[in-house]
């Protein structure tokens, strides 16, 4: 069962679709009239009304009413779930056998139920992207260093696309490689190749600049042996950069503005 939804289903109906879908590790929504008790570090109880619950494949539980953005009751990843069918009530109780945290709630009735397969490999990234990062340095070249300047962004070369080439203060081709978490051995290596094909390319001299917040253990004496360099620089800061930017391009439309001008030159 990849997908399901069933529509003001029978309480049997929901009973074996949950059963099923918390067998499967599958994201569970479930809408309905219900109440809720917790015991465990606290105790407290939810008396009867509509809200949504949601079950997620790492067994973390959410309890939402129609206000309110936080749940009124969670369980972190990592419960146990039991369902039954008693008297009339769908309950659906989630455990926590080391804390003795358990969380019961009761169906009388059941709106809807969704069994959804989700799949979700993206990063999050807090504050920004190695995109971001990229735009922040060609806004600011001096990130890198004084006098830096970026000639190309994504320059195809054999080995993949080189995220900046540049030339620094000396005219020295500099191929920039950006990470935006500790760069490893992989990091440093794909660099290298970079800058082998640049000179392979041009018969000239390449600096290579590897840029990320961090090196991670062993890169720094591999950089060493291999003649790179190595710029910290924060995702943060790139943001920053980035977030200032935005704003000062405001700043100067409505400066522009109420000097009288317009955007079309009249």
């Amino acid at each position: 069962m990849r997908q399901l939804i069933l529509e003001r289903p029978s309480l049997d109906e929901a009973y074996e679709a949950v059963k099923k879908g918390i067998a499967q590790r599958r994201m569970l929504l479930i809408v309905g009239s219900c109440t809720v008790d917790y015991v465990g570090r606290a105790s407290s109880k939810l008396s009867q009304g509509e809200r949504l619950l949601i079950i997620k494949p790492d067994g973390s539980t959410l309890i939402h009413r129609p206000r309110e953005y936080a749940p009124v009751n969670w369980q972190p990843p990592g419960s146990i779930f039991k369902t039954r069918l008693d008297e009339g009530r769908l309950h659906i109780r989630a455990y926590r056998r080391r804390e003795g945290e358990v969380l019961e709630i009761a169906f009388d009735r059941i709106t809807l139920v969704a069994i959804l397969h989700l799949v979700d490999e993206g990063e999050f990234y807090l504050y920004a992207s190695e995109e971001d990062m990229k735009q922040a340095i060609l806004l600011e070249p001096s990130l890198i260093e004084e006098g830096f300047k970026p000639v190309e962004a994504e320059k195809p070369v054999e080995p993949g696309f080189i995220d900046i080439l540049g030339v620094d203060r000396e005219g020295v081709l500099t191929v920039v490689e950006i990470k935006r978490r500790a760069a490893d051995r992989a990091a440093v290596l794909q660099l290298k190749s970079y800058v082998d094909a640049m000179r392979a390319e041009t018969g000239r001299r390449i600096r290579g600049i590897l840029v990320a917040p961090s090196l991670a253990k062993g890169a720094q004496s591999l950089m060493a042996a291999l003649n790179l360099e190595f710029k910290p620089l924060s995702p943060r800061r790139c943001a920053d950069i980035l977030r200032a930017r935005r704003g000062r391009k405001l700043t100067e439309y409505l400066t522009m503005k109420e000097g009288g001008e317009t955007g079309d030159g009249r």
